[in-house]
């Protein structure tokens, strides 16, 4: 029987089959390969009762994050204020080319847009390609566009403490402290306090992480320790840097890079290209031993 892992706590796993809940065990085998299940797995399961079973396989997965653990996810929404706290472009850039690489869908949400002007940062995401979407908890501005891209897969939602992540999330969900409070019942269990993931069931094949204590993405481990690779996270870079002389151009500012001629013309934002260039001699000199494994 094929499943979907809603949530895993105290290794027990709840799953979800044709519209029915199930507690499985997994298999001692996955502890010894060093592979944990997370939410968002589909999985094989084999019932031992009419409530319980053990997960026997889990499938290929698309994409997973380490922190918050989720697996197969659609798409990102990351979460930023234009005031109170500013924006920070860099840990905006870094984290959008982690969903990047790791095949995610970044979608990036604009909040408190009552408070500041917001098109200049819309501007510059929308020109990178970027799904951007400006939101107001105040008048609701932007919420219904938001709900329009929930649909289909897993979506998670990542953002620093005070930009309003929480306001968007209960204007979108109002209702999910009932669902809550229906799969705990249907669970036998209270609701959770710990750290660990849940999946809530928004629409058909819809689902939303809920990250409890994972404010934003661990960015260790995420595919950006490599230097030749960080310019896959930068596709508005990435298409002109097929176009350099060398093949070991870094494209941080030598003679003859199709990047740096491109900025220099306006077909790429500066700040777009300066994020690049941090991120790239961050990690330029971390050798190949020193760099950590995903798990």
């Amino acid at each position: 029987m094929e499943a979907l892992i809603i949530k895993g706590i105290g290794g027990a796993y709840y799953v979800k089959s044709d519209n029915k809940l199930y507690c499985c065990k997994a298999r001692g085998v996955f502890r010894k390969n060093g592979i944990t299940p997370l939410a968002g797995d589909i999985v094989e399961i084999e019932l031992e009762s009419e409530s319980e079973g053990v997960i026997k396989a889990i499938k290929e997965r698309k994409n997973f994050l380490i922190r918050p653990p989720v697996a197969n996810i659609e798409r990102l929404f990351i979460v930023t204020s234009i005031k109170d706290p500013i924006p920070n472009r860099l840990i905006i850039d870094k984290t959008i080319a982690a969903a990047i690489v790791k095949d995610i869908e970044p979608v990036l949400v604009i909040s408190k847009a009552d408070m500041a002007e917001t098109e200049t940062l819309s501007a510059l995401y929308k020109k990178a390609g970027i799904k951007t979407y400006t939101v107001s908890s105040v008048n609701n501005e932007g919420v219904e566009e938001i709900r329009k891209e929930l649909c289909g897969g897993i979506s998670v939602f990542t953002g620093n403490s005070g930009v309003g992540k929480s306001s968007l999330i209960n204007a979108l969900f109002g209702d999910l402290n009932l669902n809550t409070g229906e799969i705990s019942k249907k669970l036998g269990r209270g609701k959770h306090t710990t750290r660990h993931v849940e999946l809530y069931e928004i629409g058909e094949n819809s689902y939303v992480a809920d990250t409890p204590g994972f404010s934003t993405m661990d960015m260790q481990r995420y595919e950006l320790d490599d230097k030749d690779k960080i310019i896959f996270g930068f596709p508005d870079l990435e298409k002109y840097s097929l176009s350099c002389k060398f093949t070991s151009c870094s494209h941080t500012g030598e003679k003859g890079c199709a990047v740096s001629k491109a900025v220099e013309e306006g077909l790429v934002s500066s700040e777009r290209h300066e994020s690049y260039i941090t991120m790239y001699n961050e990690v330029k000199d971390i050798k190949q031993w020193q760099k950590q494994k995903n798990v």
